[in-house]
């Protein structure tokens, strides 16, 4: 067996190292790494070579259907998820937010059962923010993490035991470019995962609870066998038992919504259920047929849940899900509470309850809002059980043209055009300052909305799209509202913002010609602080 320091004779860590760095960069966290990039570099960069192949299939026509290969899996009723594991029974209510030193104790000290820490869509993967966040979370999980701040005091409670601790590390796409193995970054998905797990996961069950995660952005089973694959080495390296590592799969794919079942049976034992990830699914949508025009659709405010193709994803989900014994995880509540319009607030908390009560009233048992009371008043009495995990809906009925039926009501609009340009420069403009959560027009804006904002607009000029008005969207109806909407977010904002920055790069996605695979991997250069000699291990 190779020693620590021949698996770290060729890792660099191209990344400025504090003095708190340290504890998370050893010689020992970084042997780890190398270990998991060299064992799955292969075939991480297989999978992501298979989702080209599978789009240019999509772009001939082939429309996705159920796996007639995994057909045996889908029909065995035999087979079971893993049981739900210590501190995640009851998930009734989760809030999730960035990694940031004092949304971790914020976090930690509500009224909630499980907390999803964020590395991926809410947070901006700055060196700083990414191995600072792993800092913030390493001393949570110790009771270390008290600070002050602008002479408040950030301390967690000790009233109550603290909610189950989830991690999300980043998708399968995106590199972590300041750490480098043999000559190529590692992914970033395995740097998060890695860092976490090698200095947590046996301190984490002496806790009572384990190594949580959550895992974003899968477009096939394949990619939950590598999670599994990637689990089994961990606890393996580390002796402690597999099975302790639990992975909840986001569905927010349109890809994923078709291999749900062999999802779950790829990671058996490591299965902790299955999440709506309702944003990211529509993003995924468009982007996935954005060449064809039978899935255009309407103003991003007219698509919700209820409409066919998202009503059809939630009801297969939730049966998928309880068939096996896992959970069937709700969506997230975007809205925030708007402190200077009572009538206005009234009305957005109204939508969060009715929302809450629409997942509750369906099987869920999950909500994600950043507005806990409100969540938890819907759940606890609405469902006074753990979970519904014996709700088996064995009644539902979904085929592949009802995740498919894009018919709905609603119209493409110059408002929704105007809101999309908004949402789109706003959020990339805090995306290149490191800010991954973007509060706009009263929503909290992930990369997810983001995505849908720039995919839509994408999609409306590559089709031509006519508003109710009676405008023709076109590359340069697109470029003039961006510019007037960039001008218009620049001149309120202070020195230093990244408006024109961030609107260079927004307008290269909104004419229907170049379109990015990710907002997130064509700005990551961005944020890279890679120069100078390597720090030293």
């Amino acid at each position: 067996m190779a020693t620590t320091e021949e698996l770290i004779k060729d890792v660099q860590v191209l990344g400025h190292i504090q003095d708190p760095h340290r504890k998370i960069l050893t010689k020992e966290c970084c042997a780890f790494l190398a270990t998991l990039h060299r064992t799955f570099n292969a075939t991480w960069k297989q999978l992501l070579h298979r989702r080209v192949l599978r789009q240019a299939e999509i772009d001939k026509g082939v429309l996705p259907d159920f796996l007639p290969e995994t057909k045996h899996i889908r029909g065995n009723d035999t087979w079971r998820g893993a049981d739900p594991a210590p501190g995640l029974v009851d998930r009734r209510v989760e809030i999730t937010g960035p990694i940031d030193r004092k949304m971790v104790v914020n976090a930690l000290n509500a009224d909630i059962w499980t907390y999803m820490a964020d590395f991926e869509d809410s947070n901006s993967p700055t060196w700083d923010n990414v191995i600072n966040g792993q800092v913030n979370l390493y001393d949570a999980i110790r009771r270390q993490v008290d600070f002050k701040l602008n002479g408040k005091d950030y301390k967690l409670r000790t009233d109550r035991p603290l909610p189950t601790l989830i991690i999300r590390p980043r998708g399968w796409h995106l590199d972590e470019k300041h750490f480098v193995v043999d000559g190529e970054p590692i992914s970033g998905a395995l740097f998060d995962f890695g860092c976490y797990f090698f200095h947590n996961a046996e301190q984490l069950v002496r806790n009572g609870h384990g190594p949580y995660f959550y895992l974003p952005k899968m477009e096939s089973h394949l990619e939950a066998r590598l999670w599994n694959d990637v689990f089994n080495l961990s606890q393996d390296t580390i002796g402690i038992p597999r099975g302790t590592i639990r992975g909840t799969v986001l569905i927010e794919t349109i890809l994923a919504v078709f291999e749900m079942d062999e999802i779950i049976y790829e990671l058996r034992q490591h299965s902790s259920g299955l999440n709506c990830g309702r944003w990211d699914y529509i993003f995924s949508v468009i982007k996935k047929f954005r060449n064809n025009p039978q899935f255009v659709l309407p103003d991003r405010s007219a698509v919700t849940m209820t409409v066919p193709f998202m009503d059809a994803y939630v009801k297969l989900l939730i049966k998928t899900c309880h068939r096996r014994g896992v959970h069937a995880m709700g969506g997230m509540a975007a809205q925030i509470p708007i402190k200077d319009n009572e009538e206005a607030n009234k009305k957005a908390m109204a939508g969060v309850y009715a929302d809450k009560l629409r997942e509750v009233r369906a099987g869920h048992e999950v909500a994600h809002p950043a507005l806990a009371k409100i969540a938890s008043e819907v759940f606890n009495k609405h469902m006074p059980t753990p979970n519904q995990i014996f709700k088996r809906r064995e009644g539902v009925s979904v085929t592949a043209m009802d995740l498919l039926n894009m018919n709905m009501p609603g119209t493409v609009t110059e408002e929704g055009i105007r809101k999309n340009l908004e949402i789109g420069v706003g959020y990339m403009e805090g995306w290149l300052r490191g800010v991954g959560c973007v509060p706009i027009n009263y929503l909290m804006e992930d990369a997810a909305t983001a995505e849908v904002s720039r995919s839509q607009l994408w999609q409306w000029a590559k089709h031509g799209v006519r508003t109710i008005e009676g405008k023709k969207v076109t590359k340069e109806l697109n470029l003039q509202l961006l510019k007037e909407a960039t001008e218009k977010l620049a001149s309120k904002a202070p020195a230093g913002s990244k408006y024109h920055l961030a609107a260079r790069y927004f307008a290269t996605q909104i004419t229907g010609e170049d379109y990015a695979d990710f907002l997130t991997t064509l700005l990551y250069n961005e944020i890279v602080t890679v120069g100078g000699a390597a720090a030293k291990l």
